[in-house]
């Protein structure tokens, strides 16, 4: 047993797993004293020590770290701002990423950091009253989305609020079945997932390609019934950069503008990846 006089920098305990794929997993962490406020949409850092069990699958480490470095990454919070319980993040394995491979060894009891605070500026308060928004996500880009509708759908029956969520194959498409619910119940909020690997999952019904191409086809405008118009709607993109630069290419041209700093556009975008 390695022994140590520094003190832990562990804070927080998990206290649910959920494997949704082998390399998709939904953690819930609950902090050893009150959860700190946050605004849906906002990241926070989680850390590991480098001596931690990683899981089998994962590349074998070119370098090991120290034992006692704290590898500490930021992720966004998928679970609602008004849940005081614990936070939740949708995470995706990195084989041979430092933090992942760790973090999905981690079971109901396991200790971890937990930032003491949130960061970051991709929340609804950067969308001008009236406007529908329009949520594009690839994989775990959708953490972000799901912690705005958890927490807005409550109360906010009048904003249009569309999830464009894209993965290879449907069992990749985690929350769905949480979000076809909330479709159903709401009818402010429309989703459409869709897979880029159809020849892999035959029996999924859902739409197929990737979200640019969606896009340009007038998916949005045909199942959501939001138009895609500046003075109508705002985007939030969040995920692979390749889809982030061509969902600004096709939109720029239709009059959509990226924030710039302090000054506010009509595109959001969360660098994610």
């Amino acid at each position: 047993m390695n022994f140590t006089s520094e003190p832990t920098p562990y804070n927080a305990t998990v206290t649910g797993r959920e494997m949704i794929t082998p390399q998709l997993i939904v953690l819930r962490v609950k902090p050893d004293g009150e959860l700190f406020p946050f605004t849906p949409g906002q990241f926070t850092v989680l850390g590991l020590r480098a001596g931690e069990s990683r899981i089998p699958e994962a590349d074998q480490e070119e370098t090991v770290a120290e034992p006692d470095k704290l590898i500490r990454r930021a992720y966004s919070i998928s679970s609602s701002s008004v849940e005081r319980r614990y936070l939740e993040f949708y995470l995706t394995l990195v084989p041979s990423g430092e933090l992942t491979p760790r973090l999905f060894a981690l079971g109901p009891g396991s200790r971890l950091f937990l930032s003491p605070k949130a960061s970051g500026m991709f929340t609804l308060d950067r969308v001008a009253p009236g406007r529908a928004v329009l949520l594009l996500a690839t994989g775990t880009g959708l953490a972000p989305y799901v912690s705005m509708l958890r927490t807005m759908l409550i109360n906010d029956t009048q904003r249009r609020f569309v999830v464009l969520h894209g993965a290879r194959c449907s069992w990749d498409l985690g929350y769905r079945a949480e979000l076809e619910s909330l479709a159903r119940i709401r009818p402010n909020f429309c989703y459409i997932p869709t897979i880029t690997q159809p020849e892999d999952d035959p029996h999924f019904q859902g739409q197929t390609g990737l979200i640019q191409d969606l896009l340009a086809q007038g998916v949005v405008e045909k199942l959501a019934g939001v138009p895609l118009d500046p003075t109508q709607a705002e985007v939030f993109l969040c995920g692979n950069p390749n889809m982030v630069i061509k969902v600004k290419e096709f939109l720029q041209p239709l009059g959509f503008l990226p924030d710039k700093g302090k000054q506010l556009g009509t595109i959001h975008l969360e660098e994610y990846w």
